[in-house]
């Protein structure tokens, strides 16, 4: 394509659900895309239904190293070039690995899916799914509006290869591990970690929409996505944000506390629900994160205007109940992007306090490198807002080895059970293992 200044159309869409999935079959000719869908979560603060780019007008890829600073002048360079007209939209990640970067730290653990640990692109193609329509923001818009249409829906392909679920850890292993963190607790290394298991399957040759779709069927999260960086697949079903810029208000909504949702038995799942509120230990837990996002904002906003919208709420996902805390504060004015991330990154839910030294432990203790796993997927738009989860209920893949790989983990503190928290990070892995459970 030209890259010459995008139109941007409306159309009606009779059918969403049909309507989506053609566009999901059509996207698949790029090498690069991303979609974030939140399903019609009702769940505020959502500036965006379902947004997706496809192909690369301009892109950045960096690992650990110099990575914020090559986007800094990436996103400076975009808004040089288009004095007249504001920058185009950015959709990308941010590794768990840029740790590295930030702090004197390092990751050695083998990585079998090889995403970067920085990648931002301007799509040429931008669509937009509202109460409207579906707007489609591109040089030619009513011609891709004819290609979606003319695309079918896409049909469930069947296999009888059997996907093989195999876990890193043993639960003797995982226990121990435990143990062992506690230890550290004790001795004042830290007050809270979180820490992760992978479940992985090798030579698993699958289709990664059909893998989406089921996923998004089971589990239709809010902060959903499918995303593709040519060889590379990330299939997300995360109910946790991140970080969202609106203006000059920031805002994170850590999650930290988790029980079984419980379908069919309103009284049983109430009282689970009840239960997770009352929960000393999901408490604790819950508000260790909660002063550490405080921290982490003050360092980006005015002096006295961080505050906790909300503490301890308790939200119903599709398979579980979660506690969500809401923070948010005022941006300093004029502050960049990329002096918010080296403040806020990676998130507290998925670290821990105090930050570095759990990170060092995780490295220490894990046995996966993380990779995209537990970072950031979003978009930043043409005024300088953005949004995005957190990376995790999420499956990725490598489709030139074949290699399935999906990671959970829980918080732990002093006063954890370590088989408790085992079974938590089962319950986690449920619909992803049901899912891939279904190819066989």
């Amino acid at each position: 394509m030209n890259h010459t200044t995008p139109t941007n159309c409306l159309f009606a869409v009779n059918d969403f659900e049909e309507t989506k999935q053609k566009v999901l079959s059509w996207v698949q000719q790029f090498g690069t895309f991303c979609l974030l869908d939140n399903h019609q979560y009702r769940m505020e603060p959502h500036s965006q239904e379902c947004l997706l780019a496809a192909g690369v007008k301009h892109s950045i890829l960096a690992n650990a190293g110099q990575a914020l600073v090559k986007l800094e002048h990436f996103i400076e360079e975009r808004k040089t070039k288009n004095k007249d007209h504001k920058p185009g939209w950015l959709f990308g990640h941010l590794g768990y690995d840029l740790k590295n970067e930030l702090e004197e730290l390092h990751s050695l653990h083998a990585d079998q899916i090889g995403f970067p640990d920085l990648f931002f692109f301007e799509p040429q193609v931008l669509i937009r799914f509202s109460g409207a329509g579906m707007f489609i923001e591109a040089e030619d818009p009513t011609a891709i509006f004819k290609e979606i249409d003319a695309c079918p829906v896409p049909q469930p392909q069947h296999t009888t290869a059997a996907i093989l679920i195999q876990q890193r850890i043993s639960r003797e292993k995982y226990i121990s591990i435990i143990q062992r963190l506690q230890q550290h607790i004790l001795r004042g290394d830290c007050y809270e970690i979180n820490f992760c298991q992978e479940f992985f399957a090798e030579k698993a040759f699958i289709s990664p929409l059909e893998l989406y779709n089921k996923l998004s069927q089971l589990s239709p999260n809010p902060f959903s996505a499918l995303y593709r960086l040519d060889q590379r697949w990330l299939i997300c079903a995360s109910p946790e944000r991140f970080i969202r810029k609106q203006g000059n208000t920031i805002l994170s909504q850590p999650i930290k506390g988790t029980s079984r949702s419980i379908p069919g038995n309103a009284g049983e799942d109430h009282q689970s629900k009840i239960a997770l509120h009352e929960s000393a230990k999901d408490r604790s837990e819950n508000v260790m994160v909660v002063d550490l996002v405080r921290n982490d904002l003050a360092r980006v906003c005015e002096e006295g205007s961080v505050k906790v919208e909300e503490l301890f709420g308790v939200y119903t996902f599709p398979q579980v109940h979660q506690m969500l805390s809401t923070v948010s504060g005022d941006l300093i004015r004029d502050i960049k992007f990329t002096d918010i991330i080296r403040a806020v990154f990676p998130m507290g839910s998925m670290t821990g306090a105090p930050k570095k030294r759990v990170m060092e432990l995780i490295e220490q203790y894990e046995q996966t490198r993380r990779g995209i796993f537990s970072g950031a997927l979003g978009y930043i738009s043409p005024e300088g807002d953005f949004d995005f989860n957190v990376v995790i209920r999420s499956m990725m893949y490598n489709a030139a080895s074949g290699y399935l790989s999906f990671q959970t983990g829980s918080g732990i503190t002093f006063y954890s059970d370590a088989a408790n928290e085992w079974d938590e990070c089962l319950l986690k892995a449920e619909a992803m293992k049901k899912v891939l459970g279904s190819f066989g």
